[in-house]
């Protein structure tokens, strides 16, 4: 599973994201592999699952692919919460 930790500019935000992410799947026993990307590059990227902000998600809508809107980077229960709706589907 590849996930993509998204932000506009690519380094920033997107690396908080990503540290929160692999964080909480660690906790969670998954293996995914995370990546970070800026808003242009992401609409070309491969992704199972996008993590961004709801500033972004709508320009990546047309993706196919799910799309967790994170309120807070650093929130690991909101990522745990948004991460398991997909994860056990």
């Amino acid at each position: 599973m590849k996930i993509l930790a998204v932000c506009g500019m690519g380094f920033g935000s997107s690396m908080v994201l990503r540290m929160t992410i692999e964080s909480v799947l660690k906790e969670m026993g998954v293996k995914a592999t995370v990546a970070t990307s800026d808003i242009g590059s992401a609409k070309s990227e491969s992704a199972d699952v996008i993590v961004t902000s709801s500033e972004f998600a709508p320009l990546l809508k047309d993706k196919g692919v799910p799309i967790l809107e994170i309120k807070n980077y650093v929130d690991k229960e909101e990522m745990r919460q948004k991460l398991s709706s997909v994860l056990s589907a």
